[in-house]
């Protein structure tokens, strides 16, 4: 059975820098307050109608596509991750089949948030290994902007975010020594609405034990979204942050501890850790939990904030493209978020 490889990379930032600075036209912050509880300096805010989701995903997958030296007619099947899609539906993966002019190809969507992009690659491989298709697009896409709730009192939630887009382009090997050595997949719903976006939505409340709650009684059941949900800030997304954060110390080196052990190794003998860009403190807890260098590691939350689904493939692509990564490395990608899921995936570049 062949392993899967990672044939093409690419990404796509926008324009607009916004600095922690710029967001105190906004609400009460500063940069020193938004460094300290998270690491970032600034992020990537896409053009508000000109740029989508999909249009960012398209540009990072044209270069992926060009990297691995085919063409848009030469996939044969799309996984796109995303929390932000462009419509409530159809999804982005049909979109991006449009935008680059492709065959009548499958196109799946992932809604598995921070996690999204490492659940996309697991399933693209396991198309691969079977030998069902031979060139895969994975792409992970965010536009979180045009969703926060840019108040002082939506800041601890809408200061960590930033829109970007990441994509690879799976491929067979044969190659000895090279591909998708295995992924891991995990979840628990116990706590899913610690950090969630409730409306709109399909619940009609049922979960009354969750914030979700304070509703008017009247428009319980009635209404896909209405006034009293916008004035109560209900429209906007959820984070318990010291919540998520323990959960998150935990799961994060234990994904990747069983990616190592699986095939044989330690953390000792890793060449890179790119783990999903969700908060400075955690990606440096990880890795000193772990003993790993800083040179083991790559974080870019700094500049481009968390972009969900987009950040794995965007700090990938980073450290490809400044060196940090060669043919033979040993590379692990792991990823934790809401749901709770998290994942992880150990290859060989």
């Amino acid at each position: 059975m062949p392993l899967s490889k990672i044939a093409g990379i690419g990404m796509y930032l926008p324009e607009r820098v916004v600095t922690n600075n710029d967001l105190k036209q906004y609400m009460e912050t500063d940069d020193a307050w938004i460094q300290e509880r998270t690491g970032i300096k600034q992020r990537r805010f896409a053009h508000r109608t000109e740029e989508t989701t999909t249009t960012m995903a398209v540009e990072a997958a044209k270069i992926a596509i060009e990297r691995a030296g085919i063409t848009a007619q030469d996939v044969d099947f799309i996984v796109f991750a995303t929390l932000s899609p462009d419509y409530f539906f159809p999804g982005c993966g049909v979109l991006v089949q449009r935008a680059l002019k492709m065959k009548e190809i499958g196109a799946l969507d992932v809604r598995n948030q921070c996690s999204g992009f490492l659940y996309a690659i697991s399933v693209a491989d396991q198309f691969i290994k079977t030998g069902m298709y031979k060139n895969i697009l994975v792409i992970g896409a965010e536009k979180h902007s045009f969703g926060m709730d840019y108040s002082t009192e939506g800041r601890n939630v809408s200061v960590i975010f930033g829109d970007g887009a990441g994509a690879v382009l799976l491929q067979p090997t044969e190659k000895e020594n090279q591909g998708i050595l295995s992924t891991h997949l995990h979840s628990d719903g116990a706590s899913a609405e610690i950090l969630a976006q409730y409306n709109p939505g399909s619940h009609a409340n049922h979960w009354a034990e969750t914030p979700v709650a304070d509703f008017d009684e009247a428009e319980v059941g009635k209404m896909f979204i209405s006034h009293s949900m916008i004035d109560k800030r209900q429209i906007f997304p959820f984070m318990d942050g010291p919540s998520v954060f323990k959960k998150a110390i935990v799961k994060f080196p234990e994904v990747i501890m069983e990616a190592l052990a699986k095939n044989g190794y330690s953390p000792a003998d890793l060449n890179m850790l790119i783990p999903h860009q969700a908060n400075l403190r955690i990606s440096q807890f990880v890795q000193q939990k772990l003993g790993l260098r800083d040179d083991q590691v790559h974080n870019n939350i700094m500049m481009y904030g968390n972009t969900t689904a987009a950040s794995v493939p965007i700090a990938l692509c980073e450290a490809w493209q400044n060196g940090k990564i060669k043919e033979g490395d040993l590379v692990c990608l792991a990823a934790f978020g809401s749901g709770f899921t998290w994942a992880s995936a150990l290859l060989k570049w």
